[in-house]
């Protein structure tokens, strides 16, 4: 009877022991069931892959540059009576910037104006005499060699009135450059000398710097690997210069291409190129840094996709497609070249995929999704 307790005592264990294993097999699977249909569809931003003109174009950091640069010297020696503008402002071509004491030039100038009629005197005497000289000659009543020297007498007090009215003409430029004016329409540096002091002709310190910045320069740089197709797309035509503004709301200032250098910089391995702007709204400024966008040609049709959607992978780039069934693939893909927010593709995708822009990190392929609410970029 003991050997049969322990039988059924056995059995009765092993009963509850498969039961137990039961219930929590059929638990596991129902919970399986319930995450299987309770899986989440995933909210992307899904954009359409497009055919699109897009400029080819090389990038570079410029510096902007003056277009005339002139340092105002005085070219006659005296006291700096005026001073006719203030640090920084825009004067324009032909304004007086400085007066120099023209006292002692108006002097000289009235000296020579009275020796030149002084000397117009003789002149004029030189050639009544010449007249009455030449009617004896030809009668015979002086000597051929008395006339000639009446002659040279004539014509030394013609060449004497010519040199007064040199002396005049260079007295009066004397005059005139006490007047400093500005060559060009620019702005205005540091003045460099004040009012009430001594200034000497064609000194070494200028008296002040004048740029001109309409139109305006900026110079810069790109590999000389380059330089081929930049002279090529030349030839063809104008080239276009945007500069961009980095950190600025200022929109992007358009110019073109009008210098390429004639040699290239060993040390570095680029050559120096200068885009010109109108600047019409002074938009730029000499000194300033800014991103420089060269375009040489526009691809017409190419396969262009939003740069948000390109993805790194161990195989390279990739993106996640959209397919009808409304779950997405990893499609890798080959990039030609990125321009802003667009990225030219090579091979991989065709026009009219949907690709996901936002919202990858969510994703695996196979992965349900719903294109039409996007998850917030991370």
């Amino acid at each position: 009877m003991s050997t049969r307790k322990k039988l059924f005592s056995g059995i009765f264990a092993l009963a509850l022991v498969a039961t137990g294993v039961f219930f929590v097999f059929q638990a596991n699977r129902g919970s399986r069931a319930e995450a299987q249909k309770s899986s989440p569809v995933v909210p992307v931003t899904a954009v359409a892959v497009v055919l699109k003109t897009i400029p080819v174009s090389l990038l570079a950091i410029g510096n902007v540059e003056p277009f005339t640069t002139v340092a105002i010297k005085a070219r006659a020696d005296g006291q700096l009576m005026a001073v006719k503008f203030k640090e920084g402002d825009e004067v324009r071509q032909g304004a007086v910037l400085f007066e120099i004491d023209p006292r002692p030039y108006a002097a000289m100038l009235k000296q020579a104006q009275a020796n030149l009629l002084k000397d117009k005197a003789l002149y004029d005497r030189a050639v009544e005499q010449d007249k009455r000289y030449k009617d004896l000659l030809a009668k015979n009543f002086i000597s051929p060699d008395a006339y000639e020297q009446v002659r040279t007498n004539t014509a030394t007090a013609a060449a004497t009135v010519s040199a007064d009215e040199a002396a005049i003409e260079n007295a009066q430029l004397s005059l005139d450059y006490c007047t400093i004016r500005s060559p060009v329409t620019g702005y205005a540096g540091r003045i460099q000398i004040q009012q009430g002091n001594l200034i000497k002709a064609n000194d070494t310190n200028s008296l002040v710097t004048v740029n001109q910045i309409v139109p305006i320069y900026a110079s810069f740089s790109v590999p000389e690997q380059n330089i081929a197709d930049i002279r090529q797309y030349q030839a063809a035509g104008i080239l276009k210069v945007q500069a961009t503004f980095p950190n600025a709301a200022h929109a992007p200032v358009a110019g073109r291409l009008s210098f390429i250098d004639n040699s290239a910089d060993m040390t570095t391995g680029t050559i120096k190129l200068k885009a010109e702007f109108p600047n019409v709204d002074k938009a730029l400024w000499p000194g300033q840094f800014v991103n420089i966008v060269l375009t040489l040609y526009e691809q017409k049709d190419a396969i262009v996709a939003p740069s948000a959607a390109i993805q790194n992978g161990p195989n390279g780039q990739y993106v996640y497609l959209v397919k009808p069934d409304m779950t997405v693939e990893l499609r890798n893909i080959k990039i030609s070249r990125a321009e802003a927010n667009d990225t030219v593709v090579a091979s991989g995708l065709k026009a009219g995929d949907q690709v996901v822009v936002v919202g990858q990190l969510r994703l695996a392929p196979g992965s349900k999704v719903n294109p039409g609410k996007g998850a917030p970029a991370s």
